[in-house]
C-alpha cells in the first residue's frame, strides 16, 4: 500500500485564512525575525501558525534554520496559490461593495523610490481626492523596485503601480503621468565641484570613478551611462545619492531628488547640456482585469489632478 497523502478537503476556514496571511506575511519579509515586527506577534506564534498550516497541508513550506529562511517547492507554490486567493477574496469583496456604489475596501499600490520630491505631486492629490470620496478606503503603499511593481501588478497582489516606462510588458495597461529630468552630479568634495565646465570635455569624465543604476534602463539612458568608468552601482536612486555624497562618485540623478544638495551647495550638475536624460513615468495596471470602483476611481482622480 502507499503512503496515505494528506490533502485539503475541508472548507477553508476564517483560521486558515489567517494562517495563510501570516504565511504570506513571512515570505514577502524573507523569514520569521521580519515577520514578527510586520504581523505585531511573537516569533512562537508565527512558527505555530506555520507549523500548523504544514500540518493542515500535508507537506513542509520552508526550511528555517541557521542557514537562513527558504521555501520548498511546494511552498512556493502554496505562495503563489495563497496570492491568487487572498487577490480574489478582496476582488469579491470590493465588487460586492461597488453594487452598492460604496467606495470600501482596498488599495494596493506599488511606486519606485524617491518620486515624493517631485514637484508634480499628481499621485498625492489623486490619494488625497481618493480619501475624500471613500473614507473607508484602506490604502497600502509599497516602495519597491520597478520590476516587483509589474510583477505584483501582474499576479494581482497590486491594484496599480507607478513606475518608470523602461520596458512595456503586453499584459500591463499604461496611463502616462509626468516626466523626470535627470542630470549628471557630483558632491561639493568631489575634484570636479570647483571645475567650470567650459574647461573640460565630456571625455574627461572617464578619468573619474561612476557609480550607475543596478536595475532595468533604456537604450537611451544607457547611451549617457556607457562613456562613465563604473566602479559602483546601487539599486535604487537613494544609494546612488550615498555614493554622490562620499565625493567619490559622479552619477545620475533626477532633479528633483538632487535639489535639496544643489540649494544647500552640496552637489552641482556637470556637462547638464550633455549629460542628461528624461524618464517617462506611468501608472500600470493588470491589462484585463475585474472591474474594481476603487482602481476606476483612483484612476478618473489621477486623469483629472
Amino acid at each position: 500500500m502507499g503512503k496515505k497523502v494528506n490533502q485539503f478537503h475541508s472548507q477553508i476556514s476564517d483560521a486558515d485564512l489567517r494562517i495563510l496571511r501570516i504565511f504570506r506575511t513571512v515570505v514577502e519579509c524573507g523569514g520569521f525575525s521580519a515577520a514578527e515586527v510586520e504581523l505585531n506577534i511573537s516569533r512562537a506564534a508565527i512558527s505555530i501558525a506555520i507549523s500548523d498550516l504544514e500540518t493542515r497541508l500535508g507537506f513542509r513550506l520552508c526550511q528555517r534554520g541557521r542557514s537562513g529562511f527558504s521555501l520548498t517547492n511546494e511552498g512556493s507554490q502554496v505562495y503563489d496559490y495563497t496570492l491568487q486567493l487572498l487577490s480574489s477574496i478582496e476582488d469579491f469583496r470590493t465588487n460586492i461593495n461597488a453594487l452598492h456604489q460604496h467606495l470600501k475596501g482596498e488599495l494596493n499600490i506599488g511606486i519606485t523610490d524617491n518620486l515624493v520630491t517631485l514637484p508634480h505631486t499628481r499621485i498625492t492629490r489623486t490619494l488625497a481626492s481618493l480619501k475624500d470620496k471613500g473614507p473607508h478606503v484602506t490604502i497600502n503603499i509599497r516602495m519597491i523596485p520597478p520590476t516587483d511593481i509589474e510583477r505584483g501588478v501582474l499576479d494581482g497582489r497590486l491594484h496599480v503601480g507607478i513606475v518608470p516606462d523602461l520596458k512595456i510588458l503586453s499584459g500591463l495597461d499604461y496611463h502616462p503621468l509626468y516626466e523626470e529630468t535627470s542630470k549628471l552630479y557630483c558632491s561639493d568634495t568631489h575634484p570636479l565641484f570647483t571645475m567650470a565646465d567650459q574647461t573640460f570635455s565630456k571625455a574627461k569624465l572617464k578619468e573619474f570613478d561612476a557609480v550607475l543604476p543596478a536595475y532595468a534602463q533604456t537604450p537611451e539612458i544607457k547611451a549617457q551611462h556607457q562613456p562613465l568608468t563604473a566602479s559602483a552601482t546601487a539599486t535604487d536612486r537613494e544609494g546612488i545619492a550615498f555614493l554622490i555624497l562620499t565625493g567619490r562618485y559622479i552619477g545620475f540623478l533626477p532633479d528633483h531628488v538632487a535639489e535639496r544638495w544643489i540649494r544647500d551647495g552640496r552637489m552641482r550638475a556637470i556637462l547638464p547640456e550633455q549629460c542628461h536624460y528624461i524618464t517617462q513615468f506611468s501608472a500600470i495596471t493588470r491589462k484585463g482585469a475585474r472591474a474594481n470602483l476603487i482602481l476606476e476611481t483612483f484612476l478618473k482622480e489621477l486623469e483629472k489632478t
